[in-house]
């Protein structure tokens, strides 16, 4: 939502009323100050610096006039952005004007102040200053002013956003514009709070607020930008109005789109006819939107293009940003996936660019759904991994906007009636400012005709005294005559001897601008030269990341590719099975003894299928998220004793021996689930490769910072090869393993997992 901010005037602000000042927009504000000047400008910038500098050295008059110079001096400053200066100069200011009693250029200067860190986005030290600002106009009772500043004060707390501020000096600005007479920015306080209301989604009461503003603009005619921006925030209320908001603006769900297009279309009307290309794309989008959802998608389609069409070459580059994002996004729900990815990564660029973190978030999600659309998973997943980062970003930000909002709402109510109440005793106390100035003004003109009579006085004596000095100069010049002639040759010599100084002094000028020249050009290149040598360093560490990368996603791809090789050969195998077994029940001529034999290899294949099942899902989730470890206090007795439970029958099938010697209330800080895990797949690995009638046995130590579990077999072991295979940097052998002691079949994926939850 764009809110007005007011401006004063280039020029000082002169003793009476200087008329209305400009209104723009705080958005427009801060897209005005990320503009990069020309070269060209940056020089005529300094040039006029160093001029007023020079004037602020030679002028040592503590007055008004060096008020005026040092004001200028800070302003320069503020066009260059040098915020350090900037407020050296301010506070120079401030202090001379203060001792001088020039209230005007003191209030001027906080004033100025504030709206400079406005425009930076730095609000505690913008509020401060506007804050002194008021203080200083109303000593001078300068009211029109004082309204201006707590209208942009009113902008600034509607960002932070703080509504109970912003609705507390829009009203105070209103209660002195209506006492002016000033109802154009008195419309420009109403519109300020239907925003406000819009936020806290008090659509119908914002309504209301636009309606007052709007009859106000429409004094200036159809065609002001006033207007045409009115009709776009009451289009944008219906559109986003809930339907209880809608019953209290007296239409109903049916009619919303209706009434939205037709204030989109009478705005649209009026930014044309402006020729405001801000307006109009930001119309056109909304246009699109309404039609969209009407199901008019021909006609959607032709205002989403022209919006971008016009808002390509605009300034504002978020409106650029949400009308590629509108485009792509009615692409995607007509499944014109090939055009919504160009879009939305048009609109991702446009967003990194100008650090738009909320269209960057969408535009990035988009980008993930479409891909996934069409079936290209690894894209998705990338996207989707910057889009939780982004969103990681603003969430913090977010969060505390939404409590600032939520407790906004609840005090919003009791806060209004309160400022109406005190708006009506400041109407009061504004009167009597006014009877007072007014008695002050009536003083002050009779001041200035005595003044005048006594100036008539002084006018006579003057033309006496100058009828005498008249007298005097004829006579001193019939005496000067005889000199002239003499002065005259004195002259002309002199002009020779200035000329040939000053061929010398341009000789000397024109070797020195040589030589800074030639020292700039000498900079210059050496500059660029650095340049490239840092980006070429910079060029060969990405390109070595990148390789890098790139290995270890073509390592993922074959590990991939392996585990479902394995998984669709040894799936293939147990359901096989379970239907042969199934159709021998079916047929029910079966033994007791084969029905039990066949029962148990079928058992013990679902057995291995629900254990490859297991660990093929925890990888997959360790390589798709990663595994977020969940640390307590632990009792490693009782852990390592339910593992061994689950898998006693395992073992007693191999008539192994399956014994835990870890002492009771063995504490250890680690994740329960992640430690079952390891501690079943190593057990299991252990039975797996311990012959029949062999041991196991799980031992602990306490070593210094940590806990040793052993698991020790009496099993067949790894080979030297083995291990060192297995320690090699980077290892992922998903989908290879050997049978164990009794034919048993593995996937590979235990020991793997192990590693991954280990590091």
């Amino acid at each position: 939502m764009r809110r007005r901010v007011k401006y004063c005037s280039d020029q000082f602000l002169p003793e009476k009323n200087h008329g209305k000042k400009w209104l723009c927009y705080l958005l427009f504000f801060g897209v005005f100050l990320l503009r990069f000047p020309s070269f060209a400008q940056s020089v005529n910038q300094q040039e006029r610096l160093d001029s007023l500098l020079l004037q602020n050295q030679t002028y040592n008059q503590p007055d008004s006039i060096k008020v005026k110079i040092l004001t200028e001096i800070y302003r320069q400053y503020m066009r260059m952005k040098d915020v350090e200066r900037t407020e050296d100069y301010v506070d120079r200011t401030i202090q001379l004007a203060q001792k001088l009693k020039l209230k005007k250029f003191s209030a001027l200067a906080y004033y100025r102040r504030g709206l400079f860190y406005h425009g930076r986005t730095d609000y505690v030290r913008a509020e401060e200053n506007y804050l002194k600002a008021v203080a200083e106009y109303n000593q001078i009772r300068n009211l029109d002013m004082v309204a201006g500043t707590y209208l942009n004060l009113g902008a600034l707390y509607s960002i932070i956003p703080d509504y109970a501020k912003a609705l507390e000096v829009n009203q105070k600005a209103i209660a002195i514009y209506e006492k002016m007479g000033n109802e154009q920015d008195m419309a420009s306080c109403y519109t300020n709070i239907s925003s406000i209301y819009q936020d806290l989604g008090k659509i119908s009461q914002s309504l209301i607020y636009l309606k007052m503003a709007l009859k106000v603009f429409l004094k200036e005619g159809e065609n002001s930008r006033g207007v045409g921006v009115v009709y776009n925030l009451m289009g944008s209320a219906y559109l986003n109005a809930s339907s209880d908001e809608l019953i209290k603006m007296g239409t109903n769900v049916q009619q919303r789109l209706k009434l939205a297009l037709e204030n989109f279309e009478r705005s649209l009307k009026t930014a044309e006819m402006l020729k405001d290309n801000e307006l109009i794309s930001t119309n056109k989008k909304s246009i699109g939107n309404v039609y969209n959802e009407l199901g008019e998608n021909d006609l959607a389609l032709k205002s989403y293009q022209k919006a971008i069409q016009i808002s390509k070459t605009s300034d504002d580059k978020s409106i650029y940003a949400e009308c590629l994002y509108a485009l792509g996004n009615f692409y995607e729900k007509q499944k014109d996936y090939e055009n919504a990815l160009v879009l939305y990564a048009n609109c991702f660029d446009m967003a990194k660019r100008a650090n738009l973190l909320e269209i960057k978030k969408k535009s990035v999600l988009g980008l993930s759904d479409v891909y996934e659309e069409l079936k290209n998973y690894d894209k998705a997943l990338a996207f989707y991994k910057e889009y939780i980062l982004i969103k990681d970003q603003i969430f913090n930000a977010d969060k505390e906007k939404e409590i600032t909002r939520r407790q906004m709402q609840i005090d919003f109510g009791f806060k209004e009636k309160d400022y109406q109440f005190k708006q009506k005793i400041t109407n009061i106390e504004l009167q009597k400012q006014v009877l007072l100035a007014k008695q002050q003004q009536q003083a002050l003109f009779l001041k200035q005709q005595q003044l005048a009579l006594s100036d008539n006085e002084k006018a006579l004596q003057r033309l006496a005294f100058l009828k005498k000095q008249v007298d005097l100069e004829i006579e001193r010049e019939v005496q000067n005559g005889k000199f002239e002639r003499a002065k005259l040759r004195a002259k002309y010599e002199t002009s020779l001897r200035d000329r040939q100084i000053n061929k010398q002094e341009q000789q000397i000028k024109f070797d020195w601008r040589v030589k800074i020249f030639l020292s700039v050009a000498i900079t210059l290149v050496l500059l660029t030269a650095i340049i490239i040598f840092f980006n070429q360093r910079k060029t060969t560490r990405l390109n070595k990341i990148i390789s890098t990368q790139k290995r270890k996603l073509e390592h993922l791809s074959r590990v991939k590719d392996r585990i479902f090789s394995v998984v669709s050969h040894d799936m293939r195998t147990p359901v096989n099975s379970l239907i042969s077994f199934i159709q021998l029940l079916e047929g029910g001529a079966i033994e007791q003894e084969k029905l039990t034999r066949y029962a148990a290899s079928l058992r013990n294949n679902l057995t291995y299928t629900s254990t490859m099942m297991e660990n093929l899902l925890n990888w997959a989730a360790s390589q798709m998220q990663g595994f977020n470890p969940y640390l307590e206090s632990l009792d490693i007795h009782n852990v390592v004793l339910e593992v061994v439970k689950s898998l006693k029958d395992q073992a007693e099938q191999k008539n192994i021996t399956l014994e835990s010697s870890i002492a009771a209330d063995t504490i250890c800080k680690a994740d329960a689930n992640m430690l079952s895990l390891i501690m079943r797949n190593l057990i299991s690995n252990s039975i797996k490769f311990t012959p029949k009638g062999g041991q196991i046995s799980i031992e602990s130590s306490e070593m210094p910072g940590y806990l040793a579990i052993k698991i020790i077999d009496t099993g067949i072991g790894l080979t030297a090869e083995q291990i060192n295979h297995f320690n090699k940097p980077g290892f992922l052998g998903a989908g290879v393993s050997t049978l164990g002691t009794d034919k048993e079949k593995g996937t590979g994926l235990g020991l793997m997992l192990a590693e991954l939850l280990l590091v």
